[in-house]
């Protein structure tokens, strides 16, 4: 059975991405503040650290709304994503 997705919720996609990146962002974090601590100076560092989640779920909720708004209006025109599905048996 062939389906087709002809509208997304905008702001429910541009949520979940915004927390996906946020946790995405906290390990890059992680792995960049190592050499950063072992540096003398690195106050600017510090804060650009501090400011990557921030930033990065920002971005990511901007862009995923404007995303799924972008999507929205193309598929009215041409269809949205289509895939096929098939029903199993609940065990």
């Amino acid at each position: 059975m062939k389906k087709q997705i002809v509208r997304v919720s905008i702001m429910q996609n541009a949520k979940l991405m915004a927390a996906l990146y946020f946790v995405i962002s906290i390990p890059l974090v992680a792995m960049m503040a190592i050499p950063v601590l072992m540096t003398e100076g690195a106050g600017g560092s510090l804060l650009a650290m501090i400011l990557m989640p921030v930033l990065y779920t920002a971005f990511g909720f901007v862009f995923t709304l404007f995303g799924a708004w972008v999507y929205n209006v193309v598929a009215e025109r041409v269809g949205g994503f289509e895939f096929t599905t098939v029903e199993i048996g609940r065990d």
